[in-house]
């Protein structure tokens, strides 16, 4: 079965000013299925949350962790949780 999800992921790197959240965003579209963002975060990181089937956010999880990024990602922290709506399709914030 795969039911919905939501994955929140905090990706660390030189991933601000490098067209990282716009990827993200067109990867999370290219996928399909998913809603949610990807927003800057003062401290540099960019927090991607996205909620979908749970195959489909393991994929944007998977291209977040070794995809050929924009920039660079040194690292990616991830939680699972249930989704709770909310969300017009994949934005960027």
């Amino acid at each position: 079965m795969n039911e919905n999800v939501r994955l929140t992921a905090w990706v660390r790197g030189r991933v601000q000013g490098v067209g990282f959240r716009w990827w993200t965003r067109a990867t999370a579209l290219e996928i399909g299925g998913l809603s949610g963002y990807a927003g800057n975060l003062g401290d540099g990181r960019v927090q991607v949350v996205a909620e979908g089937a749970r195959d489909q956010c393991q994929q944007l999880l998977d291209w977040l962790q070794h995809g050929d990024t924009p920039g660079r990602a040194d690292g990616v922290t991830e939680i699972w949780s249930e989704p709770r709506g909310g969300y017009d399709g994949f934005e960027i914030r």
